[in-house]
């Protein structure tokens, strides 16, 4: 199954009564299994779960702690972007140049890369000697 189909697919399990956007994300681990998620709220807003942080739970759920490619989308006039806290979590588990798809449910992708989506990102190499 391609990502864009699995984002595609668990979207639709979205459960987002209050905003009505609904976003679903595939990963491919590197092991090449794909994961996906869906955005989840809760009405204490916004305690809820976005489809990245989703996928990337499924993932390291499976034993698996490294990303090859992300896709995400969403029914938008442009193609969404993955939230700070999202790009923090795909830059844990993937490398600067890994690809990330953004989407629309109508077909408009844009093409990028962990790095260029959070430049500078904050790592574990930060921490060192603390």
């Amino acid at each position: 199954m391609s990502l864009r189909q699995a984002a595609l697919d668990v979207r639709q399990n979205a459960h987002a009564p209050y905003s009505g956007f609904k976003v679903g994300a595939a990963i491919r681990a590197a092991s090449g299994a794909v994961y996906a998620g869906c955005n989840v709220e809760n009405v204490a807003y916004p305690e809820g779960t976005c489809a990245e942080a989703g996928a990337i739970a499924a993932m390291v759920a499976a034993g698996e702690t490294a990303l090859s490619e992300v896709y995400v989308v969403a029914q938008s006039p442009v193609p969404v972007t993955p939230c700070g806290g999202c790009r923090q979590k795909l830059a844990e588990f993937g490398a600067g140049e890994t690809p990330v798809t953004m989407a629309t449910v109508a077909g408009v992708e844009y093409a990028t890369t962990i790095a260029e989506l959070l430049p500078g990102a904050f790592d574990k190499a930060q921490m060192e000697g603390s």
